[in-house]
C-alpha cells in the first residue's frame, strides 16, 4: 500500500523531505502545501537577488516536484483552507516545514519610531515577496543603521548601496529598485555588539563588498585583532582569518573613493532609537567582549540616520493543532519527531541556523522516520489513509483556487517573460491576485 504523506511548506526542508521520501525506496504520495502560488520558500523570498547562483537550487527542487509521486498544492493555507488537525486526519504523515518568516524583534526603547523595519519585512520587500510589497520603507535619507553582523545584514547593506547596473541580472523587484536608485543614500553603518572574531558572516559575502560598482567598504584598524586565538577550532580560526585580511583590507580604503560607503562598527551594543515619531539616530554603548559575550563598558555614541535594519534573527511563528516552544522559536521535537504521524524539519525544528544545504540531513532523517513509522503500509496489506484523494476534493468543495506545480510555470513564464530586452532573469509578480490573473488570461 501507499503511504500518504502531506509536507507543509515548499521551501528547501520541504524539498529535502520529498526527494528523500521519494527517493527511499517504498510506495509514497507526498503533498506539497504551499501557502503562496510560488514554490521555493527563501531561495524566492530570502536569498538577495544579485546572489542568482545561489538559486539555482530550485532547478533540483523542480525535479522532485515532477515526480509523479508528488504534487504541489499551491495558494492553500493550513489553518485557514484546511486545518492542521484535517490533514492528519487525511494522511498518515504530515510534515512542518514552514520555517521561520518572521522577524526576531528588536525590543530596545523606540524600537516602533518609523523608520525601523526587521530584516525579513525588508528582505522580503526587496525580493517582492507579497507579505512585503507594500512595506514602502522611506529611503530618503543619507544614512542608514543595519544591526547585526550576519551575512542577512551584508545583503540588506550592499543591496542599499548597489548600483542600476550592479543589479542588472538581479531579480530585484522592481518597486524596490526604483526607490533605491532614488534615494541619496551614501552612508550604511554595520554595527555588531561584539567584534570581528565572532561576526558570523561569510568570507564570500564580506569580499563581495570590495567589488561594488558604487560603494566602498570601511573598517577601522583600531577593532581588529592582530590574530586570531591560538585555541580556536581549526576550520574557525581558517575562516576568521580570511575575514580578518578582508577587513584589514577594508582599514585601508579611501572613503572618498566611491560616492556611497559601508562603515564596519564592532563593538557597539544598539541601546535606544532616537527620535520623534520617525528615527533620527541609534544610541550605542561600547562594549568588549569577554569569554565570547558582549558587556557594555559606559561609553555611548549616536549614529544619526533615518532608516535602520534589524538584522538580528528570524523567528518561527507557532502553528495551529502543534505544540510550540515561544521561547525557543521552534515547534518541540524529537530530532524531528513531533507526535505520532506529525514530524518537523528545517528552522521550524531547529531555529533559523544554517544555510540550505543545512535541511538536507532534516529531511533525509524524518523520511527514514516516516518510512519506519508506517512499514506495515508500505510492505503490507494494511491500509493508510487517503492523502490527497481526501485533499483535492474538500478544496474544490471550500472554492480555494489550487495552484498546480505547472500553473507554476505559467507564472514563472510570464514573470521572464516581462525582463524581455534585459539581462533580468525576471520581472516578479508582487502579489498573489497579480500571479492568478496570468492563470486567468
Amino acid at each position: 500500500m501507499t503511504i500518504t504523506v502531506a509536507i507543509v511548506g515548499s521551501g528547501p526542508a520541504g524539498f529535502y523531505t520529498a526527494d528523500a521520501l521519494v527517493d527511499g525506496g517504498c510506495d509514497v504520495q507526498v503533498d506539497i502545501i504551499e501557502r503562496l502560488p510560488t514554490p521555493y520558500g527563501l531561495i524566492r523570498g530570502g536569498v538577495a537577488p544579485d546572489h542568482q547562483t545561489t538559486k539555482k537550487v530550485a532547478r533540483k527542487y523542480e525535479q522532485t516536484a515532477r515526480f509523479d509521486a508528488v504534487r504541489y498544492f499551491g495558494n492553500v493555507e493550513v489553518n485557514k483552507d484546511v486545518s492542521l488537525v484535517e490533514l492528519r486526519e487525511m494522511y498518515d504523515a504530515v510534515v512542518l516545514a514552514v520555517g521561520a518568516p518572521g522577524d526576531r524583534k528588536l525590543t530596545i526603547p523606540g524600537a516602533d519610531k518609523e523608520g525601523v523595519h526587521g530584516s525579513a519585512a525588508f528582505v522580503g520587500w526587496y525580493n517582492g515577496h507579497p507579505d512585503f510589497s507594500d512595506l514602502a520603507p522611506d529611503l530618503n535619507t543619507a544614512t542608514a543603521v543595519v544591526i547585526g553582523n550576519g551575512n542577512v545584514a551584508l545583503d540588506c547593506a550592499r543591496v542599499l548601496v548597489r548600483s542600476r547596473e550592479g543589479m542588472a541580472h538581479a531579480d530585484i523587484a522592481a518597486h524596490a529598485m526604483e526607490l533605491i536608485a532614488a534615494s541619496p543614500l551614501a552612508d550604511v553603518y554595520m554595527t555588531g555588539r561584539r567584534g570581528p572574531l565572532e561576526a558570523k558572516f561569510t568570507n564570500v559575502e564580506l569580499r563581495e563588498l570590495g567589488e561594488l560598482e558604487q560603494a566602498v567598504p570601511l573598517a577601522r584598524a583600531e577593532q581588529l585583532p592582530d590574530s586570531v586565538p591560538d585555541d580556536m577550532d581549526p576550520r574557525d580560526r581558517r575562516l576568521t582569518e580570511r575575514n580578518l585580511a578582508s577587513l584589514r583590507e577594508y582599514a585601508g580604503n579611501d572613503p572618498a573613493a566611491k560616492p556611497k560607503r559601508i562603515h564596519f562598527e564592532f563593538f557597539a551594543q544598539p541601546v535606544e532609537i532616537l527620535g520623534d515619531d520617525r528615527v533620527e539616530a541609534v544610541k550605542f554603548e561600547r562594549t568588549n567582549v569577554v569569554d565570547g559575550r558582549a558587556r557594555g563598558t559606559g561609553e555611548l555614541f549616536e549614529i544619526p540616520c533615518g532608516l535602520v535594519i534589524a538584522a538580528i534573527g528570524y523567528r518561527s511563528d507557532p502553528v495551529e493543532g502543534a505544540p510550540f516552544d515561544d521561547k525557543a522559536g521552534i515547534i518541540p521535537n524529537d530530532d524531528g519527531r513531533v507526535d505520532d504521524g506529525l514530524y518537523a524539519v528545517g528552522w521550524i525544528k531547529r531555529g533559523p541556523t544554517g544555510v540550505i544545504s543545512s535541511n538536507r540531513p532534516d529531511g533525509v532523517t524524518v523520511a527514514e522516520y516516516i518510512r519506519a513509522d508506517f512499514k506495515e503500509i508500505a510492505h503490507g496489506p494494511a491500509h493508510g489513509r487517503p492523502g490527497r484523494a481526501a485533499l483535492a476534493p474538500l478544496l474544490k468543495e471550500r472554492g480555494v483556487r489550487v495552484v498546480t506545480f505547472e500553473d507554476w510555470k505559467k507564472i514563472e513564464a510570464a514573470e521572464i517573460a516581462r525582463a524581455e530586452g534585459s539581462v533580468r532573469p525576471r520581472e516578479k509578480f508582487v502579489t498573489v491576485p497579480e500571479m492568478l490573473k496570468v492563470l486567468d488570461a
